[in-house]
């Protein structure tokens, strides 16, 4: 299976955070599994830690590319290809960060790792 980490489920993953349900451990865990990351995330994080909206953030935001590498998980690069889908997804969801997400999964056919349903809404395929 080849998997996406949505921002929450990245940070759950990195920081140990026991909301990271046993389905979505189970998946990420597994060795036959190729699971990425997209930089979309490191936007969302910094952007909610910069509203307050993400307290704790600074302990592994200076040291995000290097968690995600330690961690052994794969940068998935944003493409023109990405932009246009999220660009073109007709949905009322208008979260920039889902909406990117959703579309680079769809794009380059992988499973969303969410407890998100917006981003199901917006047509990605999804786990948790």
């Amino acid at each position: 299976m080849k998997l996406l980490l949505d921002t929450h489920a990245l940070l759950w993953w990195l920081t140990d955070d026991e909301r990271l349900p046993a389905r979505a451990l189970q998946v990420i865990k597994n060795p036959r599994n190729a699971v990425w990351v997209s930089p979309v995330s490191g936007w969302e994080l910094a952007t909610k830690f910069r509203l307050g909206k993400l307290p704790g953030a600074d302990r592994i935001l200076p040291r995000l590319p290097a968690l995600i590498e330690e961690s052994r998980l794969r940068v998935l690069p944003i493409t023109f290809a990405h932009a246009l889908k999220a660009g073109s997804l007709d949905h009322k969801h208008r979260d920039p960060f889902d909406r990117m997400l959703a579309a680079q999964a769809m794009v380059e056919d992988l499973v969303l790792v969410t407890s998100d349903p917006a981003c199901k809404a917006l047509g990605a395929e999804t786990v948790w």
